[in-house]
């Protein structure tokens, strides 16, 4: 049974007494690999026939713009880990900078972020390795991930981080030997598109507004880089590595994505032309580029990390929703007994628990339904920008409102958050209607648990 927590000055918790606590075994470089794994090193290639579509053929453009648009978000985030060392996040950061309310809705809409992108990646490893072995069905493949990644994240961070770094560097040594197959035949063969085609657009042009429509799809590649604040409590460092690592690992993020999309673009046998006239094209267009320009062995080997990679990045992504479920409950926004925290391996084991149910709800349902896939990832982005908004204003509240940081520096305390909050809404309001109906059908629900708990939720 989950004990009482403890409130401290600003309203946040601590357990109690002799409660267990989450244990600081997390180094600098395993906080990466968490980060890296989340994002997943080679994301880029299973959107990146989409995004030549949209933006006209000019995808490096697209993700050099959207890792410009969160690193201001990285920067309020590194901001309010050092002021807000917590585990929830933006829960927390946004309890402190604005409000109790704000908070909870803030968690709360991240909590959906951290289910959905979970259930997708489970999805898609499910799918991956199904296609390896058509004998067996999807959600099969699910259950297995679902069941072995929950059973390493309920062994504690100290094994989720090691067996993290390993598959990161595994993906990306394969990422890195199709990006060095590609240059040899570059080299050797020269390129199908002209040279500065992905940057310019070629004959079309570069045209701004095809650019920033590609932006809403190019944001999610990006979406896990903010898990590495719900491991305030257990970095070995606190606050002050995850300030450190969080631009650390959206810049390596970014130069990743960069690369291997331009030379995907560089090696498409498959124009733009025909990627917007054959949207059917545009999922394989990756894989295609990589079997018939590079090597048809190394895109049995990117299908396979991709594949593999995805469970991973789950993992991470439980991991990061379990904490952000303890640092609610112990706050009274959830049910105490949601805060449980092993003693034995100092994870939290009812979080853990509560998000995997979620994860395997929501990935079962789409593995059983032939459009499940689309269904839910069209919906992922809502929550996580919609929480990254909020870190932003939570700085200005933090910091320029409430005075809490000491003197006011107008650049990252007022115009970073201000940009920050601006490109993010916009990039919201190009969502899928179907999106924002899911976020808004969650964020209900979230009000309702709020009037449920009433001023345990406040802390009133």
């Amino acid at each position: 049974m989950s004990r009482p927590s403890a409130r401290v000055p600003g309203g946040s918790a601590e357990p109690a007494g002799g409660a267990p606590a989450l244990r600081r075994s997390i180094g600098f470089g395993q906080l990466l690999a968490y980060g890296l794994v989340f994002i997943g090193p080679a994301a880029a290639v299973g959107v990146w026939g989409t995004l030549d579509a949209k933006s006209g053929g000019v995808v490096p453009v697209v993700y050099l713009v959207a890792t410009l648009v969160m690193a201001l978000t990285a920067s309020s985030y590194a901001l309010m880990s050092r002021a807000v060392p917590r585990a929830g996040s933006i829960f927390a950061y946004a309890s402190e900078g604005i409000g109790r309310r704000v908070g909870h809705m803030g968690g709360w809409m991240m909590l959906l972020d951290y289910v959905l992108i979970p259930s997708v990646a489970y999805l898609f490893s499910g799918i991956a390795l199904h296609s390896l072995f058509p004998q067996i069905p999807v959600w099969v493949f699910v259950v297995v991930a679902v069941v072995l990644t929950t059973g390493l994240n309920l062994a504690g961070v100290g094994v989720t981080s090691k067996v993290s770094a390993v598959v990161v560097l595994v993906e990306v040594l394969v990422l890195a030997a199709v990006v060095i197959a590609g240059i040899a035949v570059l080299a050797s063969d020269g390129p199908v598109r002209g040279w500065l085609d992905p940057i310019t657009g070629g004959g079309a042009g570069l045209h701004p507004h095809l650019v920033l429509g590609a932006l809403s799809v190019a944001v999610l590649s990006y979406l896990g880089f903010d898990a590495l604040a719900t491991f305030a409590e257990e970095t070995r460092g606190g606050s002050a590595a995850i300030a450190r690592a969080t631009p650390v690992c959206l810049a390596v993020a970014g130069v990743l994505f960069i690369v291997q999309t331009y030379i995907g673009a560089l090696l498409s046998p498959q124009s733009t032309a025909q990627l917007q006239a054959d949207p059917s094209l545009q999922g394989d267009a990756y894989y295609a580029m990589v079997d018939s320009s590079i090597s048809p062995l190394l895109h049995g080997l990117l299908a396979l990390a991709k594949g593999v990679g995805a469970m991973f990045s789950a993992l991470v992504g439980q991991a990061a929703a379990s904490r952000v479920i303890m640092d609610m409950a112990r706050s009274g926004s959830l049910p105490g007994g949601l805060a449980k925290v092993s003693a034995r391996s100092g994870a939290p084991v009812a979080g853990v628990l509560a998000a995997a149910a979620g994860n395997v709800a929501v990935a079962l349902w789409a593995a059983l339904r032939p459009d499940g896939l689309d269904v839910v990832s069209s919906a992922v982005d809502v929550g996580a920008i919609t929480g990254f908004v909020l870190v932003h204003a939570s700085v200005i509240g933090y910091f320029v409102v409430r005075r809490r940081g000491g003197p006011v520096r107008p650049l990252p305390h007022l115009v970073i958050p201000i940009l920050g909050a601006l490109s993010l809404l916009a990039v919201l309001v190009s969502s899928s209607p179907l999106a924002l109906a899911v976020g808004a059908v969650w964020a209900v629900l979230g009000l309702i648990v709020l009037l449920v708990r009433g001023p345990r939720a406040t802390g009133a």
